[in-house]
């Protein structure tokens, strides 16, 4: 039995083909355990590290960061027996390459053994439940009854050199291109929020030197960088936008090109009907002024959001059929509510959910929300808080934006939208008076929810947001 042990990237999702590496955690020569996460990947639906089903001696990393590589390719081989003496060389080299190993055009999908537990990052071992109460397991195990089809690959090539990214500068003199030539490739090795700031700031991530963990690049090194550092550490901020065309060009993949099918194909297979409503939600701001006061709810973030979500959650006990899931041949209604909340995160729009928020109390709610919001931002949301999600809210008030009309989320069959909440005029008993007033955007499927029923529905939440007192009747 070969002491090397090559492991294969499994599908860290519901069907994933592919994934990006974003950043390796090991390198060659390092003792890795059981376990211990070994890189980070960037599939279409969440970035995770993924943990190392052996134990030894990482012999040969196969991809560099940046590489997108198809699930069941080896990415990493292990010297699961290092005390046995050094590596005899193999014919081609130490270890064969990962496409030398995957000949296009068969089933390549991995043996279970091969396979990645999805939870180890908690500390527990393949079958143990970890410090959460989670239990580690394998994921994407099984054969394939059909021949898997592969995308012909394509040479991404060497790396492109500081001085060839120096001489697009717009308006770079030869001694800036020589100072950049001057300065080493590198790997570009970053986290998904230090990749927004580069973004943001208008960096090129290819001309930062990282001073991380193995030459990651860290916040302080973008910031250095759009600084214009001199301590050599980072290399000045140039324009990602080419000079003869003054256009620049972000690749379709990952979550972006998650979001681009699954809008498209809600969008053209579900028909949208969006109805609207502005009320008078001073009652409701009111209250959460006087829930922050409260000691149930200290340490815990209350907001509007939070009775929005509420409201919904006794919207729909009212109003059961509106969480549902409309195919060809019925229409399943869940007897459970899985919130989603949409979320802005630094690699784009997420629809990560509560968990059966229905039956949560509103101080767990809350304290649901301020994770899961957190999570996002922090980069950390897997594909399982996205899974079978059943109605969703989105938040586009956070912007300053009154409504929209927002697309349902794939399988489910309502989506409502939370505009923001302004000092209006608002007549009061004939009297006109400032309120605080917003307007909420329901839109739903009309193959199985019909204009009574999402009508019903909308009212009723706007009906609990106008009068709080109401939840209590309904509970």
């Amino acid at each position: 039995m070969s002491r090397v042990k090559d492991f294969r990237l499994p599908d860290l999702g519901e069907g994933l083909t592919e994934g990006e590496i974003l950043q390796w955690l090991v390198q060659p020569g390092d003792t890795i355990t059981l376990n211990q996460p070994i890189v980070e990947v960037e599939t279409a639906k969440a970035a995770v590290e993924v943990p190392s089903p052996f134990a030894g001696v990482v012999a040969t990393i196969h991809y560099p960061a940046g590489t997108v590589v198809d699930v069941g390719a080896v990415i990493i081989s292990v010297d699961t027996d290092p005390s046995a003496g050094p590596l005899e060389p193999a014919a081609g080299g130490p270890v064969e390459s990962a496409a030398a190993q995957e000949p296009t055009g068969v089933n390549n999908q991995p043996e279970a053994g091969d396979l990645v537990p999805s939870l180890a990052k908690e500390g527990a071992l393949i079958g143990e439940v970890g410090p959460t109460g989670r239990t580690a397991t394998l994921v994407g195990y099984g054969p394939k009854s059909v021949t898997a089809k592969r995308r012909a690959r394509q040479d991404a090539g060497p790396a492109p050199t500081a001085a060839a990214a120096a001489s697009r500068l717009p308006q770079a003199t030869p001694t800036e291109v020589e100072q950049v030539a001057a300065q080493p490739p590198v790997a570009v090795l970053a986290k998904p929020p230090v990749r927004k700031l580069a973004k943001e700031l208008g960096v090129d991530l290819g001309l930062v030197v990282g001073t991380g963990r193995g030459a990651t690049i860290t916040r302080a090194d973008v910031e250095a960088a759009n600084e214009g550092s001199s301590a050599g550490q980072a290399i000045p901020a140039v324009s990602p936008y080419d000079p003869m065309t003054r256009e620049r060009r972000i690749p379709v993949r990952g979550v972006r090109k998650l979001i681009a099918q699954a809008m498209v194909g809600s969008a053209f297979s579900a028909p949208h009907v969006t109805e609207f409503i502005t009320l008078d939600i001073t009652p409701t701001m009111e209250l959460v002024h006087k829930l922050k006061g409260l000691p149930e709810f200290a340490g815990v973030k209350v907001t509007p959001l939070l009775l929005v979500a509420k409201a919904l959650l006794l919207a729909v006990a009212r109003n059961p059929e509106i969480n549902a899931t409309f195919t060809e041949d019925e229409i399943v209604v869940k007897g459970y509510v899985h919130l989603g909340i949409a979320a802005a995160t630094p690699r784009g729009l997420l629809v990560p959910n509560i968990k059966d928020a229905d039956q949560l109390s509103l101080v767990e709610l809350a304290q649901a929300l301020q994770d899961l919001v957190q999570t996002a931002r922090d980069g950390k949301t897997t594909p399982a808080d996205m899974a079978r999600g059943t109605i969703t809210i989105t938040n586009v008030g956070t912007f300053g934006v009154d409504n929209g009309t927002p697309i349902l989320n794939p399988g489910e069959s309502a989506i409502l939208c939370f505009g923001v909440v302004r000092p209006t005029p608002w007549v009061v008993d004939g009297q006109i008076v400032v309120r605080q007033v917003t307007q909420l955007a329901l839109s739903f499927d009309h193959r199985n929810v019909d204009g009574q029923l999402g009508s019903q529905f909308l009212a009723d939440i706007a009906r609990v947001l106008a009068d709080p007192a109401t939840a209590l009747a309904w509970s």
